[in-house]
């Protein structure tokens, strides 16, 4: 595959429409993780209740990923985005003018989730005017729209700082959510070839499937711990650093853009090498990063091995959805709400593993070493399904074309 021979096989509209829906879906999803420093001042919190604080919008989020998959599959996935994008300022008004408590502000985190689910259209609207052997690549394009969460991480405190009132990006965020909903109104269109929709006993058909419960597995780890992490580290970073909020939140970006640009990579390297094969270095890499970080190294380390770890997720998740569209592709958009929906309860976990074990022993190390061992898990989880992909679907493959298969072979993949 080339470049060239890519960017003739899809329509470039969408693609720029579903990125464009996704980025902004992201960068309102993930605003409360950096704000959470600021809201602890007017609504004061403990670890644990900071971490419950900034995992309710991934919760929300992996929830509605189904709904919102199921209605990709049946009324399309633009509507279904334009749908989502209209509900999601629901919430940011709730926030800029109701909350008033931190029982309020959670309702609002909640709620925020509908935003965090737009991974559930974005992704099948791009990859179905794409070819299979194209799709690892396009799904890494519309999916780096999680570029977004740098955009909440650089500026939500300062907004708040300059406004003097954190309410004020929820309401400011209605401005970029309506702009975006016009564009991807114009450019983004549905495939002629999108598959048609399946009983909801050829859904459930698909959960009893194996390789279905892998993928989320897989992506529990990959997403789960980038957007988990994305959403946690300004609270990290304030409270084992003493940095404040505005500054918290820069180094939290610094790690978040590793995460987020490094996602087409990923799916752009398995099309040629393999999925299983880039995950299983991948997961190599995240899990020998977090174990270094458990040591609670000075900054410029720590940051430095946050940004590669975040780097090597970020890179997972384009391969974890290069592999999925293969294995489903009449399935593709149930598939993409599940597995995401999978890496939504990732991502809820693991800031409540952090405040959890934080608030116990008054140290990050065990929580990091709780996360360094779930990914090693992953790591021996893809050597094992390997073996039995190599033998069946992966050889069986229509998607792969022979140059694919050839380089499969000499790879011993």
């Amino acid at each position: 595959m080339n470049k060239k021979s890519f960017w003739k096989s899809g329509h470039k509209p969408t693609l720029f429409g579903s990125f464009l829906y996704f980025d902004i879906s992201f960068m309102i999803w993930g605003m409360i993780g950096p704000l959470a420093v600021v809201i602890a001042n007017d609504y004061p919190m403990d670890p644990v209740q900071k971490a419950n604080l900034v995992a309710l919008p991934i919760l929300g989020g992996s929830l509605l990923r189904l709904l919102l998959g199921f209605m990709s599959d049946y009324i399309g996935p633009k509507l279904t985005g334009q749908i989502g994008m209209l509900v999601t300022i629901i919430p940011l008004l709730l926030g800029w003018l109701w909350v008033d408590s931190l029982e309020h502000m959670y309702v609002v985190a909640l709620l925020l989730g509908v935003a965090g689910a737009s991974f559930a259209a974005a992704l099948p609207l791009a990859s179905q005017w794409y070819p299979k052997e194209h799709q690892g690549l396009a799904m890494g394009i519309a999916g780096a729209g999680n570029s977004g969460t740098v955009l909440a991480t650089l500026f939500a405190n300062r907004i708040a700082q300059h406004f003097g009132s954190w309410e004020a990006v929820f309401g400011l965020a209605i401005l970029p959510i309506l702009t975006v909903f016009v564009l991807f109104s114009i450019f983004a269109r549905n495939s002629p070839h999108r598959p048609a929709p399946k009983s909801l006993s050829q859904y459930a058909s698909v959960l009893k499937q194996r390789d279905a419960w892998v993928f989320c597995a897989f992506y529990c780890v990959t997403f789960g711990g980038f957007v988990g992490l994305s959403n946690y580290l300004t609270i990290f970073f304030n409270t084992q650093y003493g940095l404040s909020a505005v500054h918290a939140a820069d180094f939290a970006t610094v790690c978040v853009i590793a995460g987020s640009f490094f996602r087409p990579v990923g799916g752009f390297l398995s099309d040629r090498i393999g999925g299983s094969r880039m995950l299983m270095y991948l997961y190599a890499g995240a899990g020998i990063m977090l174990a270094g970080i458990a040591f609670l190294p000075p900054l410029t380390v720590v940051v430095v091995l946050l940004f590669v770890g975040m780097m090597c997720l970020g890179a997972g998740n384009g391969s974890v959805f290069q592999l999925v569209p293969q294995r489903f592709g009449n399935e593709i958009g149930l598939m993409t709400g599940i597995v995401g929906a999978a890496g939504g309860i990732g991502g809820y976990f693991l800031p409540l593993i952090l405040g959890h074990l934080y608030k116990s022993t008054g140290s990050y190390m065990p929580g990091f070493i709780c996360l360094s061992l779930i990914t090693f898990c992953a790591f021996t989880l893809v050597i094992i399904m390997q073996l039995k992909w190599r033998n069946s679907w992966m050889r069986r493959s229509a998607t792969v074309t022979d140059e694919a298969v050839n380089r499969i072979g000499e790879l011993n993949i």
